[in-house]
């Protein structure tokens, strides 16, 4: 059921949301009535699953295929859209579809250098989920082909989409924070990130995440969004990182940490620390960007600003646990928030924008190896016991 049709039948009041063209842009007006943009999705797992179904309520948005290399799982990829597409096995025979505008890499983080190559050569547009790419090389090669590519190429980290994290962008690139300190950031969950398998036999390609070969564990899956906004509010990249992690908890043979810890220096001094934890909650998902003159807290869907408040005068005494410190009166945060989609929604709203006016996304193939940079670096400070230097080599 297509977004309009859905919104009439359900009755939910739809003329603030319709009318704000910060959500939407000129991408309506800018489509013929007959202008459907077919897509493709490669890897129909929980992401690919999911951006399937919010690709029925997107008008001009239309899945012609999807492609899994498990049955079953394919199969439940094809139960979600509403236009009967064709399932395959093979993505190059999916690639070969000339009815296929553009394609959705959503496979293991280990394919995505070579698909989305496959892709940009058969003359798709991309939306390549996070993390862009594994590996410097893969990195590398990607970024190349999409240098000579004529098609558009967007990176699936949708926070360059979302409403709520451009505004906050802005308002801290205009000093609401004053000059910044430091970021803390943290994805922390209680369970094992463990999926169900009905054979033995599935193990490693339905838990790849779980083994080194093919994913980057935490870092990439949850570490890197974060990453990118922190890259993304400093429109820079790390001079070096170090971190530790472990499998310290879910002792079921997986070679990916439980528990991530890592620190990215920035230049200026900035430093940025980011935490993964699948044994405690607390908190959960949170962005701290820290200033001279207050703090912005970010969360999946709001945000507010602490302002640093007076310093007061009165010395408190020495009592063993604060010192001789001064008090700081720092004033209740507020709230930052505004209208705004689900980021994955706008995201691939803003896809179809860039295609149909020949647009480089803001989420673009950059912004995607600059992050997965950081996260290869993550992974090798922590699985080498080492401080790790940017890669130069990348992007020069």
């Amino acid at each position: 059921m297509k977004r309009r049709s859905f919104l009439k039948k359900t009755g939910i009041a739809t003329t603030g949301v319709l009318s704000s063209s910060y959500l939407y842009g000129n991408i309506v007006k800018g489509l013929k009535a007959n202008n459907i943009i077919n897509i493709g999705v490669i890897g129909t797992g929980d992401r690919g699953g999911g951006l399937t179904s919010i690709i029925n309520t997107i008008d001009h948005l239309n899945v012609v295929a999807l492609c899994d290399v498990l049955p079953f799982r394919l199969e439940k990829g094809m139960s979600k859209a509403n236009s009967s597409p064709i399932g395959y096995s093979d993505y190059r025979k999916l690639l070969d579809n000339k009815d296929v505008d553009a394609v959705i890499v959503a496979t293991p983080f280990n394919t995505h250098s070579k698909i989305a190559i496959d892709a940009l050569d058969a003359g798709k547009h991309v939306y390549c989920e996070k993390t862009l790419a594994k590996g410097f090389d893969g990195i590398d090669a990607l970024v190349k082909k999409v240098s000579q590519s004529k098609t558009i190429f967007q990176t699936g980290h949708q926070y360059h989409s979302s409403r709520l994290y451009t505004h906050v962008v802005d308002l801290i690139q205009e000093g609401k924070v004053g000059k910044i300190i430091a970021f803390e950031c943290q994805w922390n969950r209680h369970g094992s990130w463990r999926r169900p398998v009905p054979d033995s036999k599935f193990e490693k390609a339905i838990n790849w995440r779980m083994y080194r070969e093919f994913s980057g564990g935490l870092v990439a899956e949850l570490c890197s969004h974060q990453i990118d906004f922190v890259n993304w509010v400093l429109d820079d990249t790390p001079i070096q990182v170090m971190g530790m992690g472990g499998v310290d908890y879910w002792k079921d043979g997986r070679e990916t940490y439980d528990n991530v810890h890592l620190i990215y220096s920035y230049p200026n001094g900035v430093k940025a620390k980011f935490t993964c934890l699948t044994s405690n909650a607390k908190d959960s998902y949170q962005i701290k960007v820290l200033g001279d003159k207050g703090t912005i807290l970010i969360d999946t869907k709001n945000a507010w600003f602490y302002p640093e408040g007076k310093k007061n005068k009165i010395i408190a005494e020495v009592d063993g646990v604060s010192g001789a410190t001064a008090h700081w009166e720092t004033e209740k945060g507020y709230p930052l928030n505004i209208e705004h989609l689900n980021p994955s929604t706008q995201a691939l709203i803003d896809f179809k924008s860039s295609i149909v006016i020949n647009k480089t996304p803001e989420s673009s193939v950059i912004t995607g190896a600059k992050a997965a940079i950081c996260v290869q670096m993550g992974l090798d400070a922590m699985y080498n016991n080492e401080i790790v230097k940017w890669n130069s080599k990348i992007l020069s």
